[in-house]
Parts: C-alpha cells; structure tokens; sequence
C-alpha cells in the first residue's frame, strides 16, 4: 500500500528533491531512481501526484485502484452495455484524478483539499448518471431536461479540467477553441461560418450518445488499453525489467560505448510490454544513465541517449502506445496487422540510436563494460527465461487472430503461472499500478474524443444553411 509513498518529501528544486532523497542503505541503481523521479515530478505534470498522503487516504485510494482493475476484468469475461461500460469507466477515471492530482504542481501533496474532493465526487456523480438511468437515456435521445444538460455540461468541464491537471494547459486550449467555435461560429460569415449549434445540441450528442465523449477512443479505451496496461504492470511486478536490462547487458555490455547501447535494446526490451516513455525511463535509466556515467559518457549525452530510447518505447510492438489501438478500431485493421505493421519502423528507429551511439562512443574513445558486471545470458535465460512466456503467450494469442482484450486476458493469467513465487502477492500491487498508469495515459486522449465529435460536426455542416439535428 506504499504507492504513492516516495523517499523525496517536497517538490521544490530539482536540487533540493536530490538533496531530501535518503541515501543510507540505497544501492547506486536505487538513487538513480529516486533522483529520476525527483526531475520527472519537477517537470513531468503526469508524475507530480500526490505521493506523501496519509496512510488511510492512500489505502483507499490503492482499494478504489484495485476496484478498477477488477472491473475492467469483470467486464472483459462477462459483457455490459457500452452505455454502461464507457460512462463506468469514466467515472473511476476521473475520480481517481481529482484525488491524485493537484490544481497546479506547486500545491502541497500531502493532503487532498476539500475542493478537490468535491470535484472527484461531482465527476462521479455526473459519469455514473448515464448508467443509474439507462433505461431514461436511451428512450429519451434529444429531449433531455435542463437538468441532463447540466449534468452534461458539467461533466465535460470536469473532463477538461482533469486532463489540464495531467497533460497540460495546451490540449483544454484547444479544446475550449472548438467548443467556442462550435457555439459562436454562426456569427462568423463566410466559408468558416455554419448554422450554429445550441448549448442543447452539442450536450445532447456529446454526452448522451455514444459519439463523443463516449465515443471511440473511450471504448477503445475500456475495452482494450486498460487490460494492456494491466498486463504490463504485472510483468513489471514478476521482474521481466530487470531480465531485460541483464538480456541487453550480455548482447551488448562488451560493446564499444556498452552502457548506451544496452540502454537502448534494455528500452527496446521493456518497450514490448509497457508502452510507455516515462516508464521506460524510469525503469531502464535508473541503472543505464550511470553506468554511462561511470564509463565516460557526458551526463548529457547519457540522459539524451536514454531519453531518445525510451521514447520508442510506445512504438515497440507487441504492447504499443494507445494511438495504436486507436488506429485498429478507427481503420477497421485488427490491432495484430497494425503491430506486425509496426516491426520495422520500430527496428529502424532504435537502430538508428545505435548508430548514433556507436560513432559517439567511437569518437571519444570509449570502450564496454567490465567483464564482472556482465551477466552470462545462457545463465540469466536458465534462471528466468521463463517470465517471457506470457510475452510469447500474448503474440501467439494475436498471431492466432484472438481478440486483444482476451489475448491481453490470457497473457495476465500466463504471468501469474510464469511467476511461481509468492504470485498472489504480486496480484494487489500489479493492479494498482495497471490502473495508476493507465490513468495516466488515458488523459492524454480523452480529449480527442470531444475534438473528434466536433471536427465531424464541421466536416458534415460545413457551410450554413444545414442544422445539426438536420444532420445527425
């Protein structure tokens, strides 16, 4: 239950998280983590929650992130409505938000503000409104009362402001401009003016039906990407990362300029099962930056080097980032045409930083690593080979054309065979950290939901002289 609980106490200066960070008994690796964290909550929005709560805070909210994987794997075996499934979804999402994340960075995280409760619990009510009157929702498409129209309005509001806490001040500009568009176009003349849409019109479609808030990239969301996160959560919990960095330290750690090149296939490796930069980052850079360090590699060069690999980590299949659903559900391929798809950009990409890291290593004289600290891969591969199969499990079971949501099911299942020792500890932790990356990640195309619902409307009602309820 310690998530969230970190050795840094304030997020200040950069220097000042490196100087809170308690060294005694903490492994070289260990503060490089520590200190890796410390610049992502300085500069990272998504890694600046609240990570000093109380203990009984933390605890629920680790029960409410267990809860949430629970759900999404209740709803993978046994289906419910979308018009349920999409809105419940949403309504843990945005909760989990307004608990974890402050207003601005600068604010304490050691408690939640009242407002702040008030807004997670007004998220909650306006999300689960949809499934508590399903039935109302259905019968009563474009004719809902002043009050769904608010519980509409305010709902939107909330999803906008959840992803500003997240992803940043840009994406709700943006946002803001094609609603105001959308509502104020009709005074703008000429071929960008259209017919105008009301307040009612736009909450009708955007929040009650299942084409924009609710549309696309949230069921893709509930359906798919979760249980991908979750898989990879619990991979990183049976200790594939570290099988990884041993793996790239015995192909490459002899190698000219070694540390930077088993950064960059350890980033690869990890790549395949989390699909995300920053956890990339975390979790490969924490032992590659300083061993390029130790080796003679600038601090720059070093963290460019580990940067610009973790960054393709989202484009590493099998387990890619969420674009990459997206375009499977929105271009009508299955998700395994757009991974085999992915193969080769991904291979010349991390390619392409080997070349670079070569020549530099070439450049400035640098040689690989000590022999004592290469591991022997026929050992490492004896010893722990098996926590790939449900890596392997996972591409057989897409290969063999098995929908991912139940691929991504069994690939779960898989890791906890693969993981003999203790695996019904892993369970609880695995799926608080599956539900708090995904969190994450799901704020950072929420909003497109909205841009796509309203550049179709556009698209559609382009000139005036059409309605919108003429149209849709």
């Amino acid at each position: 239950m310690k998530l969230f609980q970190k050795k840094i106490r304030k997020d200040r200066t950069i220097q000042d998280n490196r100087d809170d960070i308690d060294r005694k008994g903490l492994s070289e690796e260990e503060v490089a983590r520590l200190e890796a964290e410390a610049v992502l909550q300085k500069y990272d929005k998504e890694s600046s929650f609240r990570n000093q709560l109380p203990t009984r805070i933390t605890n629920a909210i680790a029960a409410i992130l267990i809860l949430f994987s629970l759900f999404q794997l209740y709803t993978t075996i046994w289906t419910i409505p979308i018009q349920k499934l999409r809105p419940i979804h949403l309504a843990f999402t945005l909760l989990l938000v307004f608990l974890l994340y402050p207003a601005a960075r600068s604010l304490r995280k050691d408690r939640i503000p009242w407002y702040d409760a008030i807004f997670a619990f007004m998220a909650l009510g306006c999300a689960l409104y949809i499934p508590f009157n399903y039935e109302y929702v259905i019968q009563n498409v474009g004719n809902y009362t002043p009050t769904d129209i608010a519980v509409g309005v305010v709902g939107i509001l909330l999803l906008m402001e959840a992803c500003r806490r997240v992803v940043g001040l840009p994406i709700l500009i943006i946002v803001s401009g094609f609603l105001l568009y959308a509502l104020l176009g009709e005074n703008i003349p000429g071929t960008f003016g259209h017919r105008g849409y009301t307040i009612k019109q736009i909450i009708n479609h955007m929040y009650f039906t299942t084409s924009g808030v609710f549309g696309t990239p949230l069921g893709v969301s509930a359906t798919f990407i979760f249980l991908f996160i979750l898989f990879g959560a619990f991979l990183e919990k049976t200790g594939v990362g570290r099988l990884f960095i041993d793996l790239a330290n015995a192909i490459a750690g002899r190698r000219v300029g070694g540390p930077a090149k088993v950064a960059v296939i350890s980033s690869a490796l990890q790549g395949t099962v989390s699909g995300s930069s920053v956890a990339n980052t975390v979790s490969t850079g924490s032992f590659t930056i300083p061993a390029m360090k130790r080796l003679g590699y600038k601090p720059e060069f070093a963290g460019a080097v580990e940067a610009a690999a973790s960054t393709g980590g989202q484009l590493m299949p099998p387990i890619m980032g969420a674009a990459a659903f997206l375009m499977a559900e929105s271009t009508g391929f299955t998700y395994a045409s757009v991974v085999k798809s992915a193969i080769i950009p991904a291979i010349l990409y991390f390619s392409g930083i080997l070349i670079s890291v070569h020549h530099e290593a070439r450049k400035i004289g640098l040689k690989g690593m000590d022999d004592a600290d290469i591991p022997n891969a026929g050992q490492v591969m004896r010893e722990r080979g098996h926590l790939l199969l449900p890596l392997a499990f996972m591409i057989y079971m897409l290969a063999s054309k098995v929908t991912p949501s139940y691929a991504a099911l069994g690939a779960i299942l898989t890791s906890l065979m693969a993981y003999s020792i203790n695996w019904w500890a892993v369970i609880p932790v695995a799926a608080m950290v599956g539900a708090m990356n995904f969190d994450i990640i799901f704020t950072r195309y929420a909003p497109w939901a909205i841009l796509l619902w309203l550049i179709l409307c556009f698209a559609i009602n382009g000139r005036k002289g059409t309605t919108l309820a003429e149209k849709l």
